[in-house]
């Protein structure tokens, strides 16, 4: 198989996994360092031992290399692969079989590892129509989030991605924000660059241990703001992984998603392992209070998208008929909804 695309699936799978950053970013580095040599350059240089010197390439990373100028796919990759035949999450497949896109994704603009077209090409790789490109708003410096000239200039890579590799293959890269629900409940982009977007997915990423007073206040403002669609992994909480835990914000649930399905807004399911976010028992209140939901990845690498198995596993354990989740509704129907109300 072609070397770059053994590394580059090796990475894939790696971060299906979860595995260690610095192990997933050897691989694509190694793609990249790879990407512009021939097959003959290639060999000449695995064959004379400079490929095995060049920076950027280590001895697990020469194997795939070899192993895949050879014409065999690589034992690493294989191995990979078995263990990713194996479905990630315990249910929840019915459901996730019906789920057409994914709302909230982020690329190397923002806190991302990968370029948008290398998330583009995963998500449609893995079945889906539409994908919406979410990077992190201004405020969130910590995730290199984009100012209105970075996010001008991005919505021109969408727009060149939807012309060429969208039209070729059926698919929909959607132009959308993580923006920042502020302090005071404002947005923390433009209104003019907000309208200019598909889909604006409003999250809280700061002082998330305000009092519960504060915070339904502060989500509610952004809840009824026009251009909000999606309300983002509403309590914050972190239940595992690398950066440790953290409880849940507080905040009027009963009120808070009686306004999402008041104002048409999408309760997110973020399918992130680490996240978990709504609670089991918040899904529960908004399923109740009539809510629209959406099951999304949060991806940061292109392996990530394929968490939407856990996402689905909690909607249908929660009994979420597949109608009230916009990602299982084809393109016309969610690029209609998503339309700003006044």
């Amino acid at each position: 198989m072609d070397a770059v695309d053994a590394l580059n699936e090796t990475a894939f799978w790696l971060e299906r996994e979860l595995a260690d950053t610095f192990k997933v970013q050897a691989f694509r580095r190694a793609a990249g360092v790879i990407a512009g040599l021939s097959h003959e350059e290639l060999s000449i240089r695995v064959k004379d031992g400079r490929l095995k010197r060049t920076k950027g390439i280590g001895n697990r990373t020469f194997e795939v290399i070899s192993q895949a100028l050879g014409g065999a796919v690589p034992d690493y990759l294989e191995e990979l692969r078995r263990r990713g035949a194996e479905p990630l999450a315990d249910g929840g497949y019915e459901l996730h079989a019906a789920l057409r896109g994914d709302l909230h994704s982020h690329s190397n603009w923002s806190d991302g590892g990968s370029a948008i077209e290398v998330m583009a090409t995963a998500a449609h790789i893995l079945g889906r129509e539409y994908l919406a490109l979410t990077d992190h708003s201004p405020s969130l410096t910590i995730a290199n989030g984009l100012s209105p000239e970075r996010l001008t200039e991005q919505l021109m890579v969408v727009d060149a991605i939807n012309d060429g590799y969208g039209q070729e293959h059926g698919f929909r890269l959607l132009a959308g924000i993580e923006v920042d629900i502020l302090e005071d409940g404002e947005l923390d982009q433009s209104e003019e660059l907000l309208s200019q977007l598909d889909v604006v997915l409003a999250s809280v990423h700061s002082k998330l241990r305000s009092d519960k007073r504060s915070m339904t206040r502060r989500m509610l403002t952004a809840i009824e703001n026009p251009h909000t669609n999606v309300l983002g992994h509403c309590t914050g909480r972190l239940v595992k992984g690398s950066r440790g835990t953290r409880p849940p914000s507080e905040f009027d649930a009963e009120k808070v998603f009686a306004s999402c399905a008041e104002h048409s807004v999408a309760v997110e399911i973020n399918s992130r392992p680490e996240r978990q976010d709504p609670p089991d028992e918040l899904i529960r209140i908004a399923l109740n209070a009539g809510c629209l939901f959406t099951i999304d990845s949060d991806a940061h690498a292109p392996g990530q998208l394929d968490f939407l198995q856990y996402g689905a596993e909690r909607a249908e354990a929660n009994g979420i008929p597949a109608d009230r989740i916009v990602t299982t509704w084809p393109l016309d129907r969610l690029l209609e909804w998503l339309q700003p109300t006044q």
